[in-house]
């Protein structure tokens, strides 16, 4: 099957997105991919987003365009209920959010990159961002990581955003049955440790494929600046991620199965890192060669650790 043959489905969750959402939409269409189905999950717009969408249909041209009720809980559970939707079929997932802008080939990369592969190999593709202020405003871009995606990566940190993420058919099944199994924190962190976890394949592109909008009151938190990643550093000091690591080893618990014995043997290392004495926690996170993007971030890592506050 060449690479124009297949079938992508494209999966937005929505809430109050009228401001933007048509921007957004006109990059979905410009895409140079051909096939692309739109599935999008309002989670109680109020705002006239749904008008816009209706307003929407006889304009896509691409494929089908498919607009359901979400279930209110959230973005991490409205996207959880379009990766369970059995009626999604197709060969690739991509995540949406519904206020960014497309490069025109950003699904086109994805497929060209996968094609490289099995297809029943378990395939994740994600890359750097753009980021512009509300007016659209280039301002800045994430930042740009060397470091080789992988399991030992994911259970400390999320790499790339969901708006840049595409999954091959293999690993959006993969990803169903795991969230079958449990919730989770964000799509994109639960895609990335399923994926990489279960000996699937992630790739990480360097180009910034999306614009992804940031509004005013969390542009000071943006990843454009050394403020914003000592931001970071600081919170994962103080312990906000040991909330999200708690969810995240809970839900990896219940899927051990789906697991490599490799990424079996890190998860329990890391593990047993958050318990005992200081010797015995930095020892266990040695072991389980668990790593963050930038030498600043292990760092800091490590820190959290001898504080116990990961």
């Amino acid at each position: 099957m060449g690479k124009t043959d297949l079938r992508i489905a494209v999966l937005m969750g929505t809430k109050d997105g009228a401001a933007f959402i048509d921007e957004q939409l006109q990059s979905l269409l410009e895409q140079s991919h051909p096939l692309v189905d739109l599935w999008i999950s309002d989670d109680g717009s109020d705002d006239g987003t749904l008008p816009i969408l209706e307003a929407w249909k006889p304009r896509w041209a691409k494929g089908r365009m498919t607009v359901v009720d979400g279930p209110r809980q959230g973005f991490a559970a409205n996207f959880r209920s379009m990766i369970l939707d059995p009626r999604i079929e197709a060969d690739c997932y991509a995540f949406c959010d519904q206020d960014d802008i497309w490069e025109p080939d950003r699904l086109e990369s994805a497929v060209r990159w996968m094609q490289t592969f099995d297809v029943g190999t378990p395939l994740m593709f994600c890359s750097r961002t753009a980021t512009m202020t509300e007016a659209g405003n280039l301002v800045g871009h994430s930042p740009l990581f060397q470091r080789p995606p992988s399991f030992r990566n994911a259970l400390v940190q999320s790499i790339a955003g969901g708006n840049t993420i595409l999954l091959n058919r293999a690993a959006r099944d993969l990803l169903a049955k795991a969230c079958a199994r449990t919730s989770f924190v964000s799509h994109d962190w639960w895609a990335y440790l399923v994926v990489s976890g279960a000996g699937g394949v992630v790739h990480y592109d360097p180009r910034p494929l999306v614009r992804y909008r940031q509004h005013a009151a969390n542009l000071v938190g943006a990843n454009v600046s050394w403020r914003a990643r000592i931001s970071r550093l600081g919170r994962l000091i103080k312990g906000q991620f040991a909330g999200w690591t708690d969810l995240n080893l809970t839900g990896l618990a219940v899927n051990r199965d789906l697991l490599t014995q490799e990424a079996t043997a890190s998860l329990d290392k890391f593990s047993d890192g958050r318990q005992g004495n200081l010797f015995q926690r930095l020892g266990a996170l040695h072991r389980s060669g668990v790593y963050r993007q930038t030498v600043a971030g292990t760092l800091g890592l490590y820190l959290a650790f001898i504080l116990g506050r990961i």
